[in-house]
């Protein structure tokens, strides 16, 4: 696989540019909109990237860590991460007994009969050791969870999530404040080659590792991720989000009107060219090399949805199709697919339940 190589920095400090008292410090900054167009080029840069502090003597901008687990995550090659806020879920846990199998092709006749084998085996013993399983929370979140019997051992682990309570939580938006998570893996994680990050509405029952080797490895990727099961047109999900009152209509209609002035436009599933299978994603399931290429697109992708609306689904074509065409020629090596892909069944469907 081409990986494209360079360096990356991000903002941790803003100034207060000037003396009125409006000014308030935000985890996701005061990003312009000309350091905004220059952070989609794939080179060495400084960018916005979440976790901006604001001057001396301003309050915490928000996801507030306990030193013992920024530095327990500092240690992390491979992270599997989930969260739930706002006790908005129920914790389902990665299952490390369960058996699973992956039904693969192994030849065919010419009559186009087709033969299978099984593989099935355990979440590793190695995964066990040496891939980190996150789960973070916010205090509201660990109380109902403890009121459930779900109560961290004196290691703060839960089966195998590990409980990271968050404080301080930077948004009051919780969907909103699950995209610090989903997208900034590499900020939380900054050791880790990889990383897998999971909807709280879905149980890890396959080897972490195995997950890696199919979506990535396999794949020639840096970031896999699934298309929307239905919809595939950002026009239908504007439509979708506002029909179902996902959010404030006038925030959608600003932001899509945004978009298409910088060049978005209707999918057309004839045209190979955009490199994408379909423009909406069902982003519950997220795998990613840290290479820089993926770390810039997911930089890019949380400064939409801070800048803009949470609905993520609206803001992922946008910035995978502007950050290519400012790098023409740059590879950035994406898999997306289908939610239920034929060879890999039964191992998608033992991960969403």
């Amino acid at each position: 696989m081409n990986v494209t190589q360079f360096s990356l920095e991000f903002i941790e400090h803003e100034e207060k540019e000037s003396e009125t008292d409006l000014y308030m410090p935000r985890f996701g900054g005061h990003q312009t909109l000309e350091e905004r167009e220059i952070s989609f080029y794939a080179t060495n840069q400084k960018l916005h990237c979440g976790f901006i502090k604001g001057p001396p003597g301003y309050p915490s901008t928000g996801f507030d860590l306990d030193e013992k687990d920024v530095a327990y995550m500092k240690t992390c090659k491979v992270a599997v991460s989930s969260c739930i806020f706002g006790s908005s879920d129920f914790l389902r846990r990665p299952t490390s007994k369960q058996l699973f199998c992956v039904a693969k092709v192994v030849s065919s006749s010419l009559h186009g009969m087709l033969l299978y084998a099984t593989d099935c085996q355990y979440i590793s013993e190695y995964s066990k050791k040496n891939v980190c399983f996150v789960m973070f929370v916010d205090k509201q979140t660990l109380s109902k969870l403890s009121s459930e019997g779900n109560i961290p051992d004196d290691k703060g682990y839960i089966g195998l999530w590990k409980i990271v309570v968050v404080r301080n939580l930077p948004y009051e938006d919780m969907r909103r404040t699950g995209k610090v998570p989903k997208f900034l893996s590499h900020r939380l994680f900054p050791s880790a080659r990889y990383s897998i990050w999971l909807d709280s509405k879905m149980r890890l029952q396959v080897d972490p590792m195995l997950i890696i080797e199919y979506f990535l490895w396999r794949k020639k990727s840096e970031y896999a991720i699934s298309n929307h099961y239905d919809r595939h047109c950002v026009w239908e999900e504007v439509q979708q989000n506002k029909r179902l009152n996902k959010y404030n209509h006038t925030a959608i209609d600003e932001q899509f009107a945004f978009y298409q002035s910088d060049g978005l436009v209707k999918f057309d599933p004839s045209d190979i060219s955009s490199g994408l299978p379909s423009y909406v994603p069902e982003g519950s399931f997220i795998v990613r090399a840290h290479t820089p290429m993926s770390n810039l697109f997911s930089c890019l992708w949380f400064n939409e949805v801070d800048r803009f609306t949470s609905r993520d689904q609206l803001s992922f074509a946008y910035t995978y199709l502007k950050l290519r065409r400012t790098n023409q020629g740059t590879p950035f090596n994406l898999n997306m697919f289908k939610k239920l892909e034929p060879g890999m069944v039964w191992l998608y469907l033992r991960i969403v339940w």
